[in-house]
């Protein structure tokens, strides 16, 4: 989701770029073995033919691939929050409790943080197309398992569901897919539009969900996935081109030999064996590295639990909504009506987002030598919208009381929402800023953070809701998670005052500033 190779390989200094940082280069050992074969004479590359690449798609087509590709990634979300609206229908067809249920959410959103790493470095190898045509195909199948479940196969349910997050690409693939089609200066507003698409399909499912619980046999939750998830994979496979620059230099590579234009012509990758593809030694190090990250770099590990946190308070409002406006007596569609103020609140954070960036491409012009300018300058709009995670939910808390209108708790849901979106539009900003090349493992690690967070406390949402006693049971259990979330928003103003010294201490960031310089330093002479 990162740069122009995606939330895979971290690129080498003197490639392509993403966001103004290089972008992948050839993996070591690679070159040296293509040369040692047959030495081709026309090799057919990014500065030789850049026609080819993606990035000279015409503005339209672009878009309409991102629309189609904001459609796949609402449906990978979708899949994560539809489930919940079955777990009363499982729970009777099955006889078993409800929190039993509630583990075919979480497990999927857990194994989906892990999936979209382990699928990111096979879109560099094999490209965005292929990859993206397999997640969904793999995804869909795994509908089946749950919706076909027999009576006694409740152990199927969550086989299902482990095996569909594993095998979603989400955002390490459709992010990626940006990076390929838009250069460095154009890629904010797009990444925009699709961290859009992230955040809103999670809010989808309960906004439908409830007519299907109340209308429909709870399979219905899952057969409405697999039918939205076979629709945009043909929509995918008919509308979007592959979009990874080797993969289209090895085509067009093919196709000149093939007419006899460059008989000799060869693609970048073309040469590599199968064991240099299924085997990789980078690949290891690729899906460690966001990991060892999210540990050892301060920048990463706030950021990262901020989003993380602010993303799993979605999924536990999925759990707890029915608790919450059970107290105006809402039916199940009601409640999930009561999702509505949400992604309203998402599309007001997205249009507020654009004159922000407006304003920070204008700042960093201006002021290209100002470290300020070019890093903590992105996370200015944060300072003012993160504060709307704690008051948002200290509103819903405290307006969970029948004596109150009903729209009040869903006005606190419009702040939790402008909060969500701007935290992980903002952080994935900062993130590539600051680390460039080791950019896709920042901001993996931030991807990983919220899916997992989401999933473990999607496990627990229930049990900690009814852990509360009391009169103001319900208010002190949000209340609780506000004063978390405080501590959360007061780390985003740390970082913002002490930025250039983390990333001081900090070895990736020093990598990046010395090649920086370097590269200034042989630009100027």
């Amino acid at each position: 989701m990162l740069d122009r190779n995606s939330k895979g390989f971290d690129p080498a200094p003197g490639s392509a770029t993403f966001l103004g940082h290089p972008a992948i280069a050839t993996p070591p050992g690679h070159e040296e073995q293509r040369a040692a074969a047959t030495e081709p004479k026309d090799v057919i590359t990014e500065d030789t033919n850049p026609e080819v690449l993606a990035l000279e798609f015409s503005t339209w087509k672009k878009w309409m691939i991102l629309s189609v590709v904001f459609l796949v990634q609402t449906s990978m979300n979708f899949n994560t929050s539809l489930y919940a609206n079955g777990q009363a229908g499982m729970a009777k067809a099955f006889n078993v409790s409800h929190q039993n249920t509630v583990t075919g959410a979480a497990i999927f959103l857990i194994t989906y943080a892990f999936g979209c790493e382990l699928w990111a470095p096979w879109s560099e190898e094999l490209g965005r197309r292929f990859v993206l045509q397999g997640s969904l195909f793999l995804v869909n199948i795994c509908c089946l398992p749950v919706a076909l479940a027999s009576p006694n196969g409740f152990t199927s349910i969550i086989v299902g569901r482990a095996f569909g997050g594993l095998f979603s690409a989400g955002g390490s693939v459709t992010l990626g897919m940006v990076a390929d089609m838009f250069p460095a200066e154009e890629q904010e507003y797009p990444l925009a539009f699709i961290v859009l698409s992230s955040v809103g399909g999670s809010i989808i499912g309960p906004i439908i969900g409830g007519f299907i619980e109340t209308y429909l046999a709870w399979q219905w939750t899952i057969w409405v996935q697999l039918i939205f998830g076979v629709a945009v994979q043909l929509l995918h496979l008919a509308l979007v081109p592959e979009t990874r620059s080797t993969v289209r230099l090895d085509a067009h590579a093919k196709y000149l030999r093939k007419k006899g234009i460059m008989p000799n012509a060869s693609g970048p990758t073309e040469h590599k064996t199968w064991r240099q593809f299924v085997m990789p030694r980078e690949v290891l190090t690729i899906w460690f590295r966001p990991f060892r990250m999210f540990i050892t770099e301060p920048i990463v590990s706030i950021l990262s639990a901020l989003s993380g946190f602010s993303d799993a308070l979605i999924f536990m409002q999925i759990q707890s909504f029915g608790l919450v406006f059970k107290l105006w007596n809402f039916s199940v569609i009601q409640t999930g009506l009561a999702f509505i103020p949400i992604g309203l609140a998402y599309i007001l954070a997205y249009i507020f987002f654009i004159p922000v960036i407006r304003r920070n491409r204008c700042l960093r012009q201006q002021r290209p030598e100002c470290e300020h300018a070019q890093y903590e300058s992105r996370m200015w709009w944060l300072l003012y919208t993160a504060p709307c995670l704690p008051i948002g939910l200290l509103i819903f808390a405290w307006t969970s009381n029948p004596s109150v209108h009903w729209i009040a708790p869903m006005i606190g849901c419009v702040f939790i929402g402008i909060a969500n979106y701007t935290i992980y539009m903002t952080t994935i900003d900062y993130m590539v800023a600051a680390y460039g090349p080791y950019s896709a493992s920042a901001t993996g690690g931030n991807g990983f953070a919220r899916d997992f967070l989401a999933g473990v406390l999607t496990w627990f949402a229930s049990p900690y809701y009814h852990a509360f006693h009391g009169e103001f049971a319900l208010q002190i259990a949000n209340t609780v998670l506000a004063g978390i979330s405080m501590i959360l928003v007061a780390a985003t103003f740390f970082i913002y005052a002490k930025g250039p010294s983390m990333r001081r201490r900090s070895p990736f960031a020093v990598s990046l500033a010395r090649t920086l310089s370097r590269t200034t330093q042989t630009t100027t002479i």
